[in-house]
């Protein structure tokens, strides 16, 4: 990556702006270290009204997913192929491998690839928040306060993610993905990482209602080369279409009481057999 420093630089005032910074000077000397109720957050703030419409929900195109699992194919190396070709088999056979699994968040870049469920993307000073439905762990923070990765980032399914607009497209890059988050192209085919992935992504409208995420990843222990994949999400507006909350295994209990008369959730295999109240440990 070129340093922020140099790419602000080039940078015209009104870009910095729109970066969430007062001044190409000031993000250099204390890039993500702004104080409150200052010029500089003013300014973040201010730059919002810039960017481009992506508000209500965004439903992935089913379709273009299934079309990508078809004609787009990952260049695996020969282990990471010989086990997609096992799942595949499996799949094909009835047995569908689970690799999606145990509540975990799906990741990157699985979150942005073969999302199923609708998300919101909240902009606000110096972030852009991306909100998923189902299974309440789909939320992603990209920072565009112009600070760098950490030298040695906690390592997380989502990853930790720096972005900047190069005029009406979001670019992000993400690191410090969790070697166990999956990279799927269905929720039976797909491996761990397993390390080291770096994942670039330009995210833009190409029509009113079309938001296109095109996306570059490196992931060295299981492919050749990098891969550009890109997904669609189509746009609904209104009350109706707002995200609800989700749980991943909130069907696994069902509603009970315990001693005290206190409404809880109880596995439902135990309501079954203590007619719906759940005894508290002595």
């Amino acid at each position: 990556m070129v340093g922020l420093t140099s790419k602000l630089a080039r940078l015209s005032l009104g870009a910095a702006l729109t970066l969430g910074l007062a001044t190409a000077a000031e993000a250099a000397a204390a890039p993500g270290r702004i104080a409150p109720n200052s010029p500089a957050l003013a300014a973040q703030w201010r730059a919002i009204a810039d960017l481009p419409d992506w508000s209500g929900v965004w439903d992935p195109d089913r379709p273009q997913e299934a079309r990508n699992l078809r004609e787009n194919k990952p260049p695996w190396n020969a282990k990471a192929q010989k086990e997609i070709d096992w799942q595949r088999k499996e799949t094909a056979e009835g047995r569908p491998p689970l690799v999606l699994y145990g509540c975990f968040p799906h990741g990157m870049p699985t979150w942005m690839m073969i999302n199923h469920n609708v998300m919101e993307i909240i902009f606000s000073a110096g972030r852009v928040t991306m909100l998923g439905e189902v299974d309440g762990n789909r939320m992603r923070r990209i920072f565009t306060d112009g600070r760098s990765h950490p030298e040695d980032p906690d390592l997380t399914m989502h990853g930790h993610s720096i972005g900047h607009w190069e005029g009406d497209t979001l670019v992000i890059d993400t690191v410090g993905v969790a070697p166990q988050a999956v990279i799927a192209q269905s929720e039976s085919i797909g491996i761990s990482n397993n390390g080291d992935m770096h994942v670039v992504e330009r995210i833009r409208l190409v029509a009113e209602d079309r938001l296109e995420v095109a996306m570059t990843i490196t992931a060295p222990k299981v492919f050749t080369k990098p891969w550009n994949t890109v997904s669609y999400y189509k746009r609904y507006r209104g009350p109706r279409f707002d995200i609800v909350e989700g749980q991943c295994i909130r069907g696994d209990y069902d509603e009970g009481v315990d001693q005290f008369g206190n409404s809880i959730f109880v596995p439902s295999a135990v309501k079954r057999e203590l007619g719906g109240v759940l005894p508290l440990e002595e």
